[in-house]
């Protein structure tokens, strides 16, 4: 697959949602990219993205199923800082 023309340096992928995560598995893969920006022109294009494309790089194994923490800090295995103001 192959992005269509796009008037930025970035490209846009369209199409089912497999040709879409072919699309993006296609950049991810040949080091092109590290991540991506989703947008779109409607208000369900993320909600879209979400529910039809992310569990085909999920069944691809490109898009983690879940997340070693309950926060942020906990999934980047960063330790939590200390308070100063209880500090003795």
């Amino acid at each position: 697959i192959r992005p269509a023309v796009s008037s930025g340096a970035y490209p846009r992928f369209s199409g089912t949602p497999e040709e879409v995560a072919d699309g993006l598995q296609a950049w991810f893969e040949g080091y092109a990219a590290d991540g991506f920006i989703i947008q779109g022109g409607t208000p369900d294009t993320f909600p879209r993205f979400v529910d039809q494309v992310v569990p085909v790089l999920q069944a691809r194994g490109l898009f983690r199923t879940d997340y070693p923490g309950t926060t942020l800090r906990e999934s980047l295995g960063l330790d939590e800082p200390k308070n100063q103001y209880t500090q003795q």
